[in-house]
């Protein structure tokens, strides 16, 4: 797994922006400081100077000019996408201190893919997760994709968040060095609801429907498998077995595919140890690859 953590998959792929990325800063904690001084999480922008942005750490959001999208997910899918997003709007590139205006409006998913890319592109390997967050909203565990950066001296995988500026709002995790407990996992959050251990609610996919329990699981499941494959698709993309019962179509999964989720999940649990069971699932279940969104119904 180290060796597909440090290869480019269609979104990581930094193109002609590679060798700027070599020159960003290499330490996990420096360049999610700097990450986050470029982009705007949509719900930071929603709640204006308040909140989290009580202090402006992120910059006035009064300055949002009224007429961009409040969330630019859509526009900038890939790393090379958003750094030439960037480029645009200040052409001296990723800046500290960037004006409000100048930013780009994008969720986590976004924030992961595009420090993978940096990290890859330094020959570094990096990889994204995608689970839950039970330090960004007070009695839920919400939809998160966060890092994996592997340290060779250390021999092990460092976690870390780099979507936001967490220190000094007293939030119950070690931001760029996580502990695996202060992080719900997918597969460990999928079996938990599977056996009964939890009805799931306090799992939440933020949707506008308020997704949560085993539909919100079912998603991060797959999400997580994706971005271990380097394939990391965005919210907008899910499974075509799945869809029906995303959107609330149908009340169950079909057992054969549950069985299959639940050996997914526990593959999951385990990624390195478990690493040529999951290219062969990769591989051989077409059901997981098979991927539908807005414009491919």
């Amino acid at each position: 797994m180290k060796q597909l953590a440090q290869s480019f998959g269609p979104f990581t792929y930094p193109g002609l922006y590679q060798e700027y990325f070599r020159s960003l800063p290499g330490e996990p904690r420096a360049l999610g400081e700097l990450l986050s001084h470029q982009i705007i999480h949509r719900v930071t922008l929603a709640q204006g100077n308040a909140y989290a942005n009580a202090d402006q750490r992120y910059g006035d959001m009064t300055r949002w000019p009224w007429h961009r999208s409040a969330c630019q997910d859509d526009i900038y899918l890939t790393a090379p996408a958003i750094a030439a997003g960037l480029f645009r709007l200040d052409e001296r590139g990723f800046v500290p201190g960037r004006a409000v205006e100048h930013k780009l409006v994008l969720t986590c998913r976004f924030v992961a893919v595009l420090a993978a890319s940096i990290f890859k592109a330094k020959g570094l390997p990096c990889r994204c997760r995608a689970g839950f967050a039970p330090y960004c909203r007070p009695g839920a565990s919400v939809d998160h994709w966060i890092n994996q950066l592997w340290l060779e001296e250390e021999g092990r995988w460092l976690t870390f968040d780099a979507d936001g500026l967490y220190d000094g709002l007293g939030l119950p995790v070690t931001q760029y060095d996580m502990k695996p407990e202060e992080f719900d996992w997918a597969g460990d959050v999928w079996l938990a609801i599977r056996r009964g251990e939890t009805d799931g609610a306090q799992f939440v996919y933020s949707d506008c429907l308020g997704t949560c329990g085993l539909r919100a699981a079912a998603r991060y499941l797959v999400y997580d498998l994706c971005a271990l494959m380097n394939f990391e698709v965005s919210y907008v993309f899910a499974p075509r077995f799945l869809a029906p019962f995303l959107n609330r179509e149908t009340e169950a999964i079909p057992p054969a595919l549950l069985e299959k989720m639940d050996a997914l999940a526990r593959l999951l649990q385990n990624p390195d140890e478990n690493g040529p069971a999951l290219q062969a699932f990769w591989e051989e279940e077409r059901e997981f690859r098979d991927m539908v969104s807005p414009l491919v119904g």
